[in-house]
């Protein structure tokens, strides 16, 4: 499995079309085979900062989201918009065990 995770920082005027473009790219990214997960969550303390997750069944998957339309029409949006940073990291996970659930979970 690979994870894709980090932040990405806007400019405060463009908090809100990026979390617009980001809940577009949500959607259409969820439903792609191999992909596990794909979200972005604002920071509460920094609203205008987004963390970033996504799971991939495997690179081949990975590498058709980067083909994607809905990913060149992201990308797009994302250039119209004041990124004051960006910090991504990808890991590759050999080993995936379940900590529990519930209330008693970690």
């Amino acid at each position: 499995m690979i994870v894709i995770t980090g932040e990405i920082e806007f400019h405060p005027e463009d908090a809100w079309p990026a979390m617009s473009a980001a809940l577009a790219m949500m959607e259409s990214s969820a439903a792609e085979d191999g992909c596990f997960v794909y979200r972005f969550y604002a920071d509460i303390l920094n609203p205008r900062r987004f963390r970033v997750y996504e799971e991939w069944r495997d690179e081949a998957a990975l590498q058709a989201h980067f083909r994607s339309p809905h990913m060149a029409v992201f990308q797009e949006k994302l250039g119209k918009l004041r990124v004051l940073d960006r910090r991504l990291y990808r890991m590759s996970v050999d080993v995936v065990a379940s900590l529990g659930a519930g209330a008693g979970g970690v």
